[in-house]
């Protein structure tokens, strides 16, 4: 296998970018014409045939022109040095527009909407899952007498009710102590481990108290209960179908994936550390249908929690740079937002 030296992958580096932004194949020539390569046309030839040959990069037609495979772009990526970072002006519209959401379903909206602004591609995010979530506070609201209201916030900011009936809801009094307890047993733990902290709560009551308690732990315990599905957002689909331009046979089985919540899900894959970006490209991607897509993902969560994924959904032939810097911004603004609730 070839070593590629330094000229090598400067000449991949140069196809890449000009593909990226002219979406034609590019030919020798042009490199020399747009590029600071400081080599001849026929040396840029022999390089480009070096690299076609290692299958770094095809020619498409009969034009003389070169585009990157799937493998080149991969070296692209692997090689870079730097990931584009935003502007100033693009961190305080991102720190802005993020800041001003009220609740955890505006959080997540705004945030996939601004990722596919700013990738120009489909943006996916993640829910936070209840499993990683910890509790913020637990509410007891009486609703009447015989029903009983129970609110847990998470630190996430997400909110779950259930209503508790039940012969006669306590007195101010009794209520005040349970909610007290059972806010002092779980406040700051994860959910997963909620329920080992509240079994045994009754016990610290008098025998006629013990029915209300238990009743009121039982409802407290299926609030923690995970949805079955998984909630994701999505923005910016149509970003894969340029103004005026038909839908491309090989954007139509990517538009059809991504209407598959399994599909989205399993792409943006397991939580890992924050701030760790990973890119997949074309065949890559565990669907066939994306073979001529590229998924950027990263996880967010405050401090060093992960709470679940977001990313976005692109062709191959993206800007990897641009794009794999606002999706690690976007997420480190999420997280920090998450963190201050």
């Amino acid at each position: 296998m070839l070593v590629l030296d330094e000229r090598k992958l400067a000449v991949l580096r140069a196809i890449v970018e000009d593909y990226v932004q002219t979406e034609e194949p590019v030919g020798s020539k042009a490199l020399v014409d747009r590029h600071n390569l400081g080599v001849s046309s026929a040396t840029v030839r022999n390089d480009m045939a070096a690299l076609e040959e290692e299958g770094y990069i095809a020619q498409p037609h009969t034009s003389a022109g070169r585009i990157p495979t799937d493998k080149g772009y991969r070296l692209f990526v692997d090689k870079l040095t730097t990931i584009k970072p935003m502007s100033a002006a693009e961190r305080r519209a991102i720190s802005t527009f993020l800041e001003g959401a009220v609740d955890l379903d505006d959080v997540v909206n705004r945030t996939v909407r601004l990722l596919a602004q700013l990738t120009r591609q489909v943006a996916v995010v993640q829910y936070p899952t209840l499993t990683r979530s910890t509790v913020r506070h637990v509410e007891l609201v009486i609703l009447s007498t015989t029903r009983l209201l129970i609110i847990l916030i998470t630190n996430t900011g997400r909110v779950e009710q259930r209503v508790v009936d039940m012969a006669k809801v306590p007195d101010d009094t009794l209520l005040g102590d349970i909610r007290a307890r059972l806010n002092s047993a779980v406040v700051g733990a994860k959910l997963s481990e909620a329920r080992d902290l509240v079994k045994d709560l009754s016990k610290a009551y008098a025998p006629e108290e013990q029915p209300i308690v238990e009743t009121i732990v039982k409802t407290f315990l299926e609030t923690l209960v995970e949805h079955p599905d998984e909630r994701v957002a999505v923005a910016g689909t149509a970003n894969l179908i340029p103004v005026g331009h038909e839908v491309h046979a090989s954007i139509r089985p990517v538009l059809e994936a991504l209407e598959e919540q399994v599909v989205l899900l399993k792409l943006l894959g397991e939580a890992t550390a924050p701030a760790r970006l990973t890119v997949r490209i074309g065949h890559e991607n565990p669907y066939a249908e994306l073979s001529s897509a590229s998924v950027v993902t990263t996880s967010y969560g405050p401090g060093d929690e992960t709470l679940a994924n977001l990313g976005v959904v692109g062709p191959t032939r993206m800007d990897y740079p641009g794009t794999m810097g606002a999706v690690r911004a976007v997420a480190r603004y999420l997280s920090r937002i998450l963190a201050g609730q």
